[in-house]
């Protein structure tokens, strides 16, 4: 199994530190967040690009996804989502990334099939500039499709191999899907997972892996033996809660211990 964990954890963290914080807590690899208050997003150049693989390359961590804000069952016109996923599939081909992370964020106003039909045309006309460049969009479990059986409405219609599923285990638990079910309607379109713990259904505070409430070692263990599992921790919208670089060493030995 290899492990990353998401720039979500350490918000504004310059890229240097963030590879020797990799380094020296043994992860794999890091899942970057690609908004604008980050140092890497769809709107740096070509030098600062490069600047980002040399320095992931040098040091022998993978760049897993780049975690995009796009959000593919939303209301309204298509071109402004295809302008938006087009610079988030750019900059994860130019980084090396294999995936980009996309959100549902169908709207209220939507019924669930108009929301699937939405998000099912744009991710298959995306397809195929994914395709050609090389890299995969996951579809997260989350917001107006946060179960395993509602992501799944939207990729079987899509039925491409450059699309496909983002598991965030904490959203499917809320939604009411057992593990084992999320896993089984997720398996053939999956990317890779994510990790984290909560301190209760009612309070989404992160907490380290192990000290909430999620089954993880449920989720876990339905995993591949060569799976990614990247821990999402959500420092950026939990200021309060303590700082990651400290727990991220006994998360991966935690996460590895549940592997047995």
């Amino acid at each position: 199994m290899k492990y990353a964990f998401s720039t979500l954890g350490v918000p504004g963290m310059p890229m240097s530190h963030v590879v020797r914080l990799a380094n020296a807590t043994g992860y794999d690899g890091v899942e970057l967040r690609a908004h604008p208050e980050e140092p890497v997003h769809p709107g740096i150049g070509v030098e600062e690009r490069a600047d980002v693989v040399e320095r992931f390359d040098g040091a022998g961590v993978r760049i897993l996804a780049v975690a995009g804000y796009a959000r593919v069952a939303a209301p309204g016109e298509d071109e402004p989502v295809h302008e938006e996923l087009r610079g988030l599939l750019a900059l994860a081909r130019d980084l090396g990334a294999p995936y980009v992370r996309v959100f549902p964020g169908g709207g209220d106003e939507q019924s669930q099939e108009e929301a699937d039909a939405t998000a099912a045309r744009r991710l298959g006309l995306a397809a195929e500039t994914a395709a050609d460049l090389g890299v995969r969009i996951l579809l997260e479990t989350h917001d107006s499709h946060r179960t395993g059986a509602a992501a799944a409405r939207v990729l079987g219609p899509v039925g491409h191999k450059n699309v496909g599923a983002l598991w965030d285990v904490m959203h499917t638990w809320l939604g009411g899907e057992a593990p084992a079910a999320a896993h089984a309607v997720l398996a053939p379109h999956l990317g890779y997972t994510q990790v984290k713990d909560i301190a209760s259904a009612d309070d989404t505070t992160p907490v380290a892996l192990g000290a909430g409430v999620l089954p993880l070692d449920e989720c876990v263990g339905l995993l591949d033996d060569d799976a990614w599992v990247c821990w999402e921790y959500e420092k950026r919208w939990y200021p309060q809660a303590p700082d990651l670089p400290g727990m991220l060493a006994a998360g991966r030995e935690y996460v590895e211990r549940l592997r047995g």
